[in-house]
Formats: C-alpha cells, structure tokens, sequence
C-alpha cells in the first residue's frame, strides 16, 4: 500500500501535457504573448500606465489582460498580510496566474509593488527567454509620498501602518530592467509613449 501510495503521489505531481501548445494558442490570436512587469513604489503611477497600454494594445486588436496588484488583493491574495513572507507568496501567486495566461497566448501587463528582487527574478524566470519585461516606475519616495491617493503614506507615517514598503518595509530597486520609467519627471502622455516604445521593441 506505502509504494502504491508513492506511486499516486508521484502522478499527481507530473505535469500533465496539453495537446494545444502556447505556440498554437498564440498563433490562432496572431500575436505574441508577453508578460510585461510594471514594478516601483505605492503611488508611483503603475496602474495608470498599465491600464494605458492595455487601452493602446487593445486599439490595436490585441489580446490582453491586466494583472493590478490591489485588485488581487481583494481576491486571489485576500487572505495574505504584509510580511516578507506574504508578499513572496503574493508575488509567486500573480506570476504563476500572469504564466498560465501567457500560456494561453494573452499579453500580461502586471502592475504591483514587487519590492524584493528574488521574487520578480523568480517570476522572469518562468517565462521564455525574451517573453518577459521589467518595467521600473522609478518615481521617487518623496513623489509618491506627496501623491499619496490612498491616504497611505499619512497612515504609514503616523503609525497606523505598518510594513509599508519604502519607509519600514525595503524596495529593492532592479539592477537591469528593459525599462525604466520616472513618472515624476516625465508627463503622463510622455511616460505612456516611453512604455509603448519599450513594448513595441518585443514583436
């Protein structure tokens, strides 16, 4: 019973091979799927650049689909904190679902905090070479703090929040995105162009 019981287990965790590869699901929507990453402070203007090019993929005839960090906290990741812990769990959640739907042959655009670099490395690495971009919305603290849309930075500040990333909890900046993006110097018609122009370089 004990083999038989390792035998099952073993089953279950094969993955199991679908006869319609992502090649297929991608080419009967003539486009390539794409996973591109928009990562940076609270406030610093991800979800309005996201949800921008996801109106320009679309007016193009583009399959997409727009992966907010806050609206999956609502849902998905409605029973993690604030932790370390809990935001590598967050993250290793959205990169999972935002994989599967590249796999489905969708242009995935992420818009969440992401502050640890492990986590946004380990989600690049579940994409093919090429099918993944990092975009830093490199707004400063200081920018996102006068913002500030949620009321968090007043919370965080008056100690009524805690782990707030930027001030008691890190961001660890990336080392190499494929693009990088300041929202504080730049004008919000200027920094969408700067994100289409980056996206249009990935065929």
């Amino acid at each position: 019973m004990e083999r038989m019981s390792k035998v099952s287990m073993h089953q279950q965790n094969s993955p199991h091979t679908s006869t319609v590869s992502p090649q297929a699901r991608a080419a009967i929507k003539f486009q390539q799927p794409l996973c591109i990453w928009l990562t940076g402070l609270s406030g610093a203007g991800k979800s309005t650049l996201a949800n921008a090019l996801e109106v320009r993929l679309h007016e193009q005839g583009l399959h997409t689909c727009l992966l907010d960090g806050d609206n999956l906290r609502r849902g998905l990741c409605s029973d993690l904190g604030m932790t370390p812990e809990a935001r590598n769990e967050n993250i290793r959640r959205i990169a999972e679902v935002a994989r599967l739907m590249v796999d489905a042959g969708l242009i995935v655009i992420v818009a969440a905090i992401s502050p640890f670099r492990s986590d946004r490395e380990a989600a690049r690495k579940l994409f093919p070479e090429g099918r993944f971009l990092e975009v830093y919305v490199s707004t400063s603290f200081e920018v996102c703090a006068q913002r500030d849309p949620k009321g968090l930075y007043r919370e965080a500040r008056a100690g009524r929040l805690k782990n707030f990333t930027g001030l008691d909890s890190p961001y660890e900046a990336p080392l190499a995105p494929e693009g990088n993006i300041d929202t504080g110097e730049l004008a919000l018609s200027e920094a969408c162009e700067r994100l289409w122009a980056l996206v249009q370089r990935f065929p």
